[in-house]
């Protein structure tokens, strides 16, 4: 029967290999940070590795899918320039986020801005955001319920001109 060997005699022997797998896929600057997360990833599965396993592909694999999710990540990341242009916004949001109907949301409690924005913005079905929120539907729908009542009184009183109690 084939035992394992020391993990660290992997990193010994395959290193070099998926060093050069990360170089390709994502250049030099990036290769040391996913070849490390590489070895982490592999780390915390190589008990659960077959010992017949081809280590080295498999080590391989893991390196050119971590390679990946840096390349995508790093499409994300924002590019920084000198200064920000002037002008209005090309998504129709011209006025300041705290501004309008998203300055009052944004003053309700959490749980109830987060179940408003999961049931109105992401469609979800209450039993799903009890499960991301806690508690059950019925406590989701009364949130919901709740937090309507707040941001209509919030939205009511920020339209009444000042001075006026009505």
């Amino acid at each position: 029967m084939d035992t394992k060997q020391p993990f660290e005699k992997l990193v010994e022997l395959h290193g070099a290999s998926v060093l050069r797998v990360c170089r390709a896929v994502v250049g030099p600057l990036d290769a040391e940070d996913v070849w490390q997360e590489t070895f982490l990833s592999a780390l915390r599965a190589y008990t659960d590795l077959p010992p017949d396993a081809n280590v080295e592909a498999w080590l391989v694999t893991i390196a050119h899918r971590r390679s990946l999710d840096a390349v995508r990540a790093a499409g994300r990341r924002a590019v920084p320039i000198e200064s920000v242009p002037e002008g209005r916004s090309p998504l129709g949001n011209p006025a300041p986020p705290d501004s309008g109907v998203w300055g009052q949301v944004a003053r309700l409690p959490d749980k109830q801005r987060r179940v408003i924005a999961y049931r109105y913005l992401g469609d979800l079905p209450f039993g799903e955001i009890a499960a991301i929120v806690g508690g059950t539907p019925a406590a989701a729908r009364r949130s919901a319920a709740d937090g309507l009542r707040k941001l209509r009184a919030l939205v009511s009183a920020d339209l009444l001109p000042e001075g006026d109690p009505s």
